[in-house]
């Protein structure tokens, strides 16, 4: 076991070294290429911004004005408690937006039922599962400037009921 942990010390030094190498072999001004890599970089940070601060106003507005909790709980009225927990809902929901407003509500299931409880398990394996759909299209897309996504949110939407319904299967079975 200890021999996994040292190695796991070295992948990452050994990564940037060998990286290091590799340039300096093939000739390349390799400082110069990270500078540029980095200024490109924070370009495009620059260039997704207002969408990444446009998505994080909406999630903590929807969430501190109630209406989150209103639609979870409007929800919860057509879906039965034995197919979804209705305390998920919310995480559900606002996991397609925002993974940190999503882990803060389920720091809130777990201070409540406990992180071993049925309900820790499956908003684990939820959050685990699915993906900030909205939020990572937003920032790939405007990053590439893509205008048409076609499938993409079908095909995301579709993937993240699949990881929604495995992730309260296992947390049944556990």
């Amino acid at each position: 076991m200890n021999l996994i942990l040292y190695l796991s010390d070295l992948i990452l030094p050994f990564a940037v070294f060998y990286i290091v190498a590799a340039g300096l072999l093939a000739g390349r001004p390799v400082y110069d290429d990270f500078v540029n890599g980095a200024r490109e970089g924070f370009k495009t940070v620059l260039g997704v911004m207002p969408t990444l601060i446009g998505l994080m106003a909406g999630v903590a507005v929807l969430r501190a004005s109630g209406f989150l909790s209103f639609l979870a709980a409007f929800l919860a009225r057509f879906i039965s408690e034995q197919l979804v927990m209705p305390e998920l809902i919310s995480v559900i929901l606002v996991k397609l937006f925002s993974s940190s407003a999503a882990t803060g509500l389920a720091l809130d299931i777990f201070q409540e039922y406990g992180t071993d409880s049925r309900l820790g398990m499956a908003v684990s394996l939820m959050l685990s599962c699915t993906e900030t759909i909205f939020y990572t299209m937003s920032v790939y897309y405007m990053s590439v400037k893509v205008k048409k996504t076609r499938y993409t949110l079908p095909g995301a939407l579709a993937a993240t009921a699949a990881g929604v319904v495995m992730s309260l299967l296992l947390a049944a079975r556990i």
